[in-house]
């Protein structure tokens, strides 16, 4: 962090300089094309919604990214501490953050192994977010991870052209607080810009020892002229939450909510370090360039590196499983041992992205791909054990490297048919690789796997006197995650395949807009969860054969007058998959037992899920906002049991803002957020598994949200 503090105070003294006018032709390099390339634009025929920095900076109190897109059509999050703050999730019609393709300036961020995207490993990214976009279903063609349920991109890139400098900070229940310096040096000597952040987040959690202690650093170097641009990025963060993800006992729900069960194998007291540490640091390199008024073109090159550990107190672990000898202790033979152990992941993930892009009369043209290998080390590492002198220094269990490779090209078409019609056409082929030399479980088994897809995208748009209407159809496919594969010999999963036909419309006025969009997604094979055990005794994902989601989304917004805002959508959908087969273990007679399912629905896909948000401006830069969110009852499995599901629940913040501007100062930004203001008690995610012995047993976890809390900001703009 301190080459970024430096660049800091460089800032501060150069800012007189970076007040010269932009001298710049055009407003070209102000939009990134690495950007560009990936996003879809307004005439597209895709569901998307985009958020403008200052839409980011009105709920960015510290609470994790997934919270600020909280009213974005389809959206159910989940924080593991309660509060926001740590590991949090997010889902988008029903799809999990391993479905949904993530981007930073057009890199992939999904982590390579298990696709998902770990927002606490870049803390406060957001406060250096320029814009966001959220394409829901398939969506264009992106970089990275396949996109299942939504793709969701950030860019930094934008260029500011005057000198800024902010401090936010904010503080709240549960010992929450987040401090973030911002500064920017506008543009300097009509060719160079820098931009830095510095960011710090901490909480206790609402649930015990959900404790996050968050750290991050941005700095951003570019040089631009008419023609040409070239920018560095850096940014790193370093997490460590203490352990929160057990959930809670359904039998603890009306006695305990935030009881936490991690480190309570030590006898006594809870062991005080179960805590997950990591730190991940991004290198990006973005060179653009414009051939003419028609052509420009842009690559770019990066580098991930994260290295980190979950660490354990585990109790009488048997020598056998971490492949030692039992221990003699002078005659006495020994079995097991309490121990503290460390699971490392020590990973690099590099690659280029690339797109030519030409714009000619009604003709609009991308060539674009990337290119990204991934090398990752999993190792476990034994610290201590209660039985002196029975563990070996330095001793590893496990040592096991993982490989994937990841090409895609694709070429899109857009076309200006009619002064109102525009079609759009979208090709992609991707290849991936994955060499993988075992696991912790079963560290004989050896995956070599090459996949090739073809992702074709079709679709046209009508537009008309503020109406626009959109119909397009995108095919999509998706390779198995790592731990599929652990399945073993006789249970490789295969790729999973999704059809997505959307439909929409829109009206747009000065004070009005609102729209309606139909889409019905049909999967094959789509991995699940089914309580199979795979050939070392664990459960993986299995594949089924048929599922599909089908639903509606409505949004509107409304501005009444000056004083009054409102803005409202809602998602009804049925999420099904059809003759489902659960496995149940069976410890009374052996082996499991199946149950047949007809048409259940798919786990954690609510049928309803809307948001409000209510503006009021009683005076001059003051602003009320409530905001409401509801979620339906989500399914825990693919069963469809109300006894193995979260409750409905619906949840109102309130947020008050005002805004100042004193002698020396822009503005000094005033913010108080009341969450869930009318203290409900809630649960947003959650696992069950059941098993026969002495009958049919059912067990529910649960992550408990948390009750009334509060977050007050003060940004301070220079």
């Amino acid at each position: 962090m301190k080459p970024v503090l430096c660049f800091v105070l460089l800032l501060c003294f150069l800012g007189g300089a970076a007040q010269e006018k932009n001298q710049f032709n055009d407003t070209f390099f102000l939009q990134p094309i690495e950007v560009t390339a990936i996003r879809a634009g307004d005439k597209a025929p895709f569901a998307k919604t985009n958020l403008t920095r200052k839409d980011i900076a009105k709920n960015n109190l510290g609470q994790d990214l997934p919270y600020l897109l909280n009213q974005t059509p389809s959206v159910v999050i989940n924080s593991d501490a309660g509060n926001g703050v740590g590991y949090t999730g997010i889902r988008i019609r029903g799809s999990d953050a391993t479905r949904i393709n993530v981007t930073l300036n057009g890199i992939p961020y999904n982590d390579a192994e298990s696709q998902g995207s770990f927002f606490v490993n870049i803390p406060d990214f957001a406060s250096s977010a320029n814009s966001i976009q959220v394409q829901r279903g398939i969506g264009t063609s992106s970089n990275g991870a396949g996109a299942f349920g939504a793709t969701l991109n950030l860019s930094t890139n934008e260029v500011t052209d005057s000198f800024y400098t902010e401090l936010n900070n904010s503080y709240g229940s549960f010992n929450t607080w987040k401090n973030t310096l911002r500064v920017g040096s506008g543009i300097i000597a009509n060719h160079f810009t820098i931009d830095a952040r510095l960011s710090r987040i901490g909480s206790d959690g609402f649930v015990d020892r959900a404790a996050s202690n968050l750290k991050s650093g941005y700095l951003s170097l570019a040089y631009l002229n008419d023609k040409n641009s070239l920018r560095f990025n850096i940014f790193s963060g370093k997490e460590k939450t203490y352990q929160s993800w057990n959930g809670i006992p359904q039998s603890m729900l009306n006695t305990d909510r935030t009881f936490n069960s991690a480190g309570t194998e030590r006898p006594g007291t809870p062991y005080d370090n179960e805590t997950d540490n990591y730190t991940q640091t991004h290198f990006q390199l973005f060179y653009n360039h414009q051939f003419n008024k028609y052509w420009k073109a842009n690559i770019a090159g990066f580098l991930t590196k994260g290295a980190g550990y979950y660490e354990q107190y585990k109790a009488g672990e048997s020598f056998s499983d971490y492949g030692l000898p039992d221990y003699d202790d002078g005659g006495t033979v020994i079995t097991e041992t309490d121990l503290v152990r460390r699971l490392w992941l020590d990973n690099k993930f590099y690659g280029t992205i690339f797109s030519l892009q030409h714009q000619k009369n009604s003709t609009q043209l991308t060539f674009g791909g990337s290119w990204n290998q991934y090398d990752g080390q999993h190792f476990g590492e034994i610290k201590w054990a209660t039985v002196a002198n029975s563990i070996p220094a330095n001793y590893r269990w496990y040592d096991l490297p993982a490989t994937k490779k990841d090409l895609s090209v694709y070429t899109k078409w857009s076309q200006q048919i009619t002064s109102r019609l525009q079609s759009f056409v979208d090709l992609q082929y991707r290849n991936v690789q994955y060499d993988l030399a075992g696991f912790r479980d079963n560290p004989a088994l050896m995956v070599n796997k090459s996949y090739s897809f073809f992702n074709p995208k079709f679709g046209l748009t009508y537009s008309n006197n503020g109406w626009q209407a959109f119909l397009s159809y995108a095919l999509g496919a998706k390779e198995p995650n790592r731990d599929d594969f652990e399945a073993g010999a006789t249970l490789q999963p295969k790729p999973e395949k999704l059809q997505d036909l959307e439909l929409g419309i829109e009206k747009k006025t000065a004070r009005f807009s609102y729209g309606l969009t139909g889409y019905y997604m049909r999967y094959k094979d789509q991995l699940v969860l089914t309580g199979q055990i795979n050939d070392v005794g664990a459960y993986t994902r299995t594949n089924i054969k048929d599922s599909y989601r089908a639903g509606v989304e409505l949004q509107g917004t409304a501005t009444i007058n000056k004083c009054f805002k409102i803005a409202a959508n809602l998602a009804l959908s049925e999420n099904k998959t059809n003759n489902f087969t659960e496995y149940i273990d069976d410890y009374d007679n052996g082996g499991q037992l199946t149950k047949q399912y007809g048409k259940p629905d798919i786990a954690f896909s609510p049928a309803v899920v809307g948001g409000a948000t209510l503006s009021v401006a009683p005076f001059r830069n003051a602003e009320i906002s409530f905001l409401s969110k509801y979620v339906g009852r989500q399914y825990l499995d693919n069963t469809s049991q109300k006894s193995r599901s979260l409750d409905p629940y619906f949840v109102q913040d309130l947020r008050l803002s005002y805004s100042v501007a004193p002698k020396y100062f822009k503005a000094i930004d005033f913010i108080l957020q009341l969450n869930n203001v009318f203290d409900n008690q809630y649960e947003a995610n959650g696992y069950t598994f059941s098993y026969v012995y002495g009958g049919m047993t059912t067990e529910n976890y649960y992550f408990p949200m948390a009750p009334f809390n509060i977050m007050a900001g003060v940004n301070i703009r220079f």
